[in-house]
């Protein structure tokens, strides 16, 4: 049976290991160096003994406890005036007395003591040293410990660099503790009593429930005061509760436990990281939605420019029209003709030069006085587009900070990315070239004196007064050529339906193409100014994107770990 028991918990102990080689991929994965360093060390103490580790303030009487517990023929932990735990001491379990110096802080002790072929003890510095690196190596046996062992002096148990200590054992690593009052020989009785509950009292307080208090005398129980001295009491509770077989299956489960406590740690990191990721699409998706609500009002805009001027364009060829009509007709021209003869009238082809010159100058001053208006709203609504994006970059909302325990490195990286938007940003609206579009100008056109001058994105009246002038220079010239040719034909009064027909031919061509011409420029300058700012966005959409897929890949690892631990955990039989 033994045995097979011994088979169950090796093949329970390697998936465990396994689970844990996994989450030191992770941390690795996350680059955080420390947390890798910690899950290496229970990667590491995996198949140790039970391990417990005895923590308290410097004279607390530590050294002197495990003496007590282990041997009291031997002075195995150093014990004099003066603290001499300088450095960790691992104590367990060899053939032969030895002492193995791990590195300046770290002893391996062996003894041929019974007790140890199942447990070690891990004797610490005290909470109080002010040596930095002695709290850092005992706070990296912690997560490895299966029971800790909180030594105080029975006489003042209360201070806080203890309690401290504890605060971080209990709420970082939720190990099981037990408390030990030694040296209780100095104390009084009524006042040891008041002490123990004082103790339990506070342990409730900070969440252990019914917590196990011990009191001993390791001086009694060095002396041979075996009744007075309290340690059958504390040696009962290790016998029933972890010795006689039991603690290779305890080992495990708190294997388990550790392993269960890192995974949910850097879940609970990856729940935050993965909370600031849907913020992160929410604003990407808000500035995409905004450019698409303002791109959207600046057609609209130009949509209403556009009616208006086909609006004074039909008024305006419209009217000509009606007096190219009347001045067309046989009396009138005859008049016309005669008359000239005689004084300085203008001929019938004078009339019709100086007509088309009139339909010329009316369209360009009508239709250029309609666009200087309507140009102002578009480009204050292009200015606008672009000052909404720069206020909701500086206003996007940092859910993940850059003190984070785990996931610092990656807020940092958003936190730069971030900025770097800012700072990119910023400089693209001083920018005036960025409002410029040189494809919807002629090649004759130089607006450059008015771009340097007008200074980022207060260029865009300008290049929008440009672009929309140069079309409307095209639409009228082109109607008006065509005109011309026909009025430089024949007779005029043989080709009179058809120099009708062919103005109003070229004045229905003159209007599509005007409406064509400026809607399609105009609309492509505001699409272009839409890509150019959403450009800005590449770096972030990229760290949208592979936060996605690390989130999703770390989730799923999570969630294998977790399940695998469960299963193991129910298959975990302990001896009774």
């Amino acid at each position: 049976m033994n045995t097979i028991l011994n088979d169950n918990v090796n093949d329970q102990r390697a998936q465990v290991e396994e689970l844990v080689k996994e989450l030191q991929s992770i941390a690795g994965t996350i680059g955080h160096d420390e947390l890798e360093k910690t899950i290496s060390d229970l990667r590491n103490r995996i198949t140790e003994p039970f391990m417990f580790v005895i923590v308290g303030e410097v004279k607390a009487g530590k050294s002197s406890f495990i003496n007590a517990l282990l041997d009291p023929s031997k002075e195995i932990c150093k014990v004099a005036p003066q603290p001499m735990t300088d450095t960790i001491q691992q104590i367990v379990y060899g053939e032969n007395e030895q002492i193995t110096e791990i590195n300046p802080y770290l002893k391996r002790i062996q003894q041929p003591v019974e007790i140890l072929k199942e447990i070690a003890i891990v004797d610490t510095p005290g909470t109080n040293t002010i040596a930095k690196h002695h709290q850092e190596i005992t706070e990296s046996f912690i997560p490895a410990s299966d029971l800790i062992v909180f030594v105080f002096e029975a006489k003042n148990p209360y201070r806080q660099s203890s309690w401290d200590f504890f605060d971080y054992i209990h709420k970082e690593w939720h190990r099981k503790i037990i408390f030990v009052l030694q040296q209780k020989d100095l104390v009084k009785d009524a006042d040891l009593q008041v002490n123990v509950k004082g103790v339990g009292d506070y342990a409730e307080k900070k969440g252990i429930s019914n917590p196990n208090v011990f009191v001993v005398s390791a001086k009694q129980e060095i002396e041979g005061q075996t009744e007075e001295s309290g340690f059958k009491t504390i040696k009962k509770y290790i016998a029933d509760n972890i010795t006689g077989g039991k603690a290779p299956f305890l080992k495990l489960q708190n294997n388990i436990n550790t392993t269960r406590n890192i995974n949910q740690r850097i879940y609970k990191g990856l729940q935050l990281r993965e909370e600031q990721w849907n913020a992160d699409k929410l604003f990407r998706e808000d500035i995409r939605q905004t450019l698409s609500a303002q791109s959207e009002k600046s057609n609209a805009q130009v949509d209403i420019l556009v009616e208006n001027l086909v609006a004074a364009y039909d008024k305006i060829t419209s009217r000509k029209e009606q007096e190219l009509r009347d001045g067309l007709g046989v009396f009138s021209l005859i008049k016309r003709s005669f008359t000239a003869l005689y004084s300085k009238q203008k001929s019938a082809k004078e009339w019709l030069t100086g007509l088309s010159t009139e339909l010329e100058t009316d369209l360009n001053n009508v239709l250029k006085e309609r666009l200087g208006k309507g140009v102002v709203d578009i480009a204050d609504s292009i200015q606008q587009m672009a000052k909404m994006i720069d206020l909701k970059i500086k206003s996007s909302d940092t859910i993940l900070k850059n003190d984070h325990d785990l996931f610092s490195d990656i807020a940092e990286k958003r936190i730069n990315v971030l900025r770097d938007l800012q700072d990119t940003f910023k400089e693209f609206m001083n920018k005036s070239e960025n409002f410029t579009d040189e494809g919807l100008m002629s090649s004759d056109t130089n607006i450059t004196g008015n771009v340097a001058t007008g200074g980022g994105i207060a260029i865009v009246g300008v290049i929008l007064n440009a672009v929309t002038s140069i079309s409307l220079f095209d639409i009228t010239g082109g109607v008006l050529t065509a005109v011309g040719l026909v009025f430089a034909g024949g007779s005029i009064v043989l080709q009179k339906r058809k120099i009708m027909e062919g103005y109003r031919s070229e004045i229905v061509k003159g209007r599509i193409r005007m409406e064509g011409e400026v809607s399609d420029k105009l609309k492509n300058y505001i699409l272009n100014i839409k890509k150019k700012i959403d450009a800005n966005f590449n770096k972030f959409d990229k760290l949208i994107e592979d936060e996605e897929k690390q989130i999703s890949h770390l989730n799923k690892r999570y969630e294998y770990i977790g399940t695998t631990l469960d299963k193991i955990e129910k298959e975990i039989d302990v001896p009774s």
